[in-house]
């Protein structure tokens, strides 16, 4: 602790103080804290996504207002595990304690950095590959929120067909597919669900191409499904345009409750959004560190933990609410058993 601060701990101490203003990420916690510094890595797209780098945002927004934490944040330069390397080490130098990566596609270079800076302790979301003592794996159950949304799509059509929009192909984005169809189909066994995917690995653009989105979900309107569920990162945009422009169609948006940042053009089209509470899990794990916690593993948020669940936002939902609480406590009552893939 720096002399000047020692001195300001020491007089408030005496004054009977039992919290101070933050002071260059100084943290509560009295005579003898240290200060700390925590970095969050956003992929790509970075934040303004209105979607997944948004919600890690603002956990670390509330880490730096309620844990008085200081901290740095770096976007990715490119789509390599070189640039998503250099993000991580940028963030180190920077002082950070704490670095968090947003997304599955940091795995590889949280590997590699979390080797180079054993005491540097690294948090992941969405990825569980990196076994080391200083990485903790930040995992969510989608299935289980994209079970809900289901059921809402379900209730909300009136064709008997829905669809959804998966930005890339891989298996975190199965789960929300397998999820949503089970919860559809919970309420209408027969119903369709047509699947359309934006791309296919080593290609993951399908995560920031809302032209891509728009034209996937105006082909499944095309085909007659009213409903769309879109669970494309900040493709999900074009998805949302395409509903709007189909009179009855709704949209259902992923992560953040994207009824509150879409477009007022398309606002009203958004029936709700299946909630992944990343910010949560964020600040969680900042509180953590900020508590003394250094240890690596896995962490899973759940619908038992707020980590999963569906936003409210729009009246359209009103209706269906009753439906959709009986489906949330027969999961938590394990009643029913969401499929995974």
């Amino acid at each position: 602790m720096r002399p000047i601060a020692l001195v300001l701990a020491v007089a408030l101490a005496l004054a009977g103080c039992t919290s101070v203003a933050p002071d260059a990420g100084q943290v509560l916690g009295g005579l003898g804290s240290e200060s700390i510094h925590v970095g969050v890595a956003y992929d790509t797209t970075g934040r303004g996504d209105k979607s997944f780098n948004d919600a890690a945002g603002a956990g670390l927004d509330r880490a730096k207002q309620e844990l008085l934490v200081s901290a740095s944040e770096v976007t990715a330069a490119g789509n390599t595990d070189d640039a998503r390397a250099d993000a991580l080490r940028h963030l180190v130098r920077d002082g950070s304690g704490l670095v968090v990566a947003v997304g599955f596609l940091y795995a590889g270079a949280v590997r590699t950095v979390a080797a180079e800076h054993p005491k540097v302790t690294f948090a992941i979301i969405d990825d569980d590959s990196v076994t080391a003592d200083n990485v903790v794996a930040l995992l969510f159950s989608e299935e289980q929120g994209s079970y809900l949304v289901g059921v809402a799509a379900a209730l909300a059509s009136t064709k008997n067909r829905v669809g959804f929009v998966g930005g890339v192909r891989v298996p975190l984005i199965k789960k929300f597919e397998a999820g949503f169809t089970a919860g559809a189909r919970s309420v209408r066994p027969g119903i369709a669900v047509d699947v359309a995917y934006l791309s296919e690995p080593p290609d993951f653009s399908g995560f920031s191409s809302p032209d891509k989105g728009r034209a996937a979900a105006a082909r499944l309107l095309a085909g007659g499904a009213d409903v769309v569920y879109a669970a494309a990162g900040g493709s999900g945009g074009g998805a949302f345009a395409a509903v709007a422009a189909v009179p009855g169609a709704w949209a259902i948006g992923v992560d953040s409750d994207q009824y509150q940042t879409a477009d007022a053009a398309v606002r009203p089209r958004i029936l709700t959004s299946m909630l992944k509470r990343v910010d949560n899990g964020v600040f969680q794990e900042i509180q953590g560190f900020v508590k003394g916690d250094r240890a690596g593993g896995v962490k899973r948020y759940d619908l038992r933990v707020d980590g999963v669940g569906f936003a409210t936002s729009n009246a359209a939902l009103q209706p269906f609410l009753p439906r959709l609480d009986q489906a949330r406590y027969a999961i938590l009552d394990g009643a029913v058993t969401v499929p995974a893939a």
